[in-house]
């Protein structure tokens, strides 16, 4: 089958492979724009993100979807903000336990696991409270178990790098 594929590969020419290459790169950009543009709506550089954890619980469980926004306004106790602490890779998905007003006027903001006994001092690399610079947005939205797929892609390389190849291969040996 592989190589009849092959055959009629070498038969369309290549003008034909170059459509079949711009078709691909023509999808990747799209994906690439509507993620640039969704950023931009949502005001925020990551506006859907994966709940790698259980600490959420019983609000969100590993692998739910999350759509964040950054709102205009201050954040409040209650809210469930996705923040980065400095130094640290994987945003942590939180809810606000606490919020303060320094003399500068920034936000100082403590954030707490539903599912975990304490608050997140431990968390924050000898910072005391988390500032707005330090979040990634609000939680609006969620989706469930959505996220199991990027979290399995994430847990095993090899499938990922299968799914782009098959993605890929589909592309060029598409006819039209």
């Amino acid at each position: 089958m592989l190589a009849d594929e092959l055959a009629s590969l070498r038969r369309q020419g290549m003008r034909s492979i170059l459509h079949q290459v711009l078709n691909f790169v023509s999808v990747v950009s799209t994906a690439l724009a509507m993620w640039k543009g969704l950023s931009v709506v949502t005001d925020t550089e990551s506006p859907v993100v994966v709940v790698l954890s259980g600490s959420m619980e019983p609000a969100f469980y590993r692998g739910d979807l999350l759509f964040l926004s950054m709102p205009s306004g201050a954040l409040k106790v209650g809210d469930i903000p996705v923040y980065k602490v400095p130094g640290a890779d994987i945003p942590i998905v939180h809810r606000i336990i606490e919020t303060h007003n320094a003399p500068d006027g920034q936000q100082l903001i403590l954030t707490k696991g539903d599912n975990n006994e304490s608050d997140d001092i431990a968390l924050y690399n000898g910072a005391r409270w988390m500032t707005r610079s330090n979040m990634v947005g609000k939680v609006n939205a969620y989706m469930p178990y959505v996220g199991y797929v990027t979290i399995a892609l994430n847990d095993y390389p090899k499938l990922k790098y299968a799914l782009l190849a098959i993605m890929a291969l589909s592309l060029l040996f598409q006819k039209e």
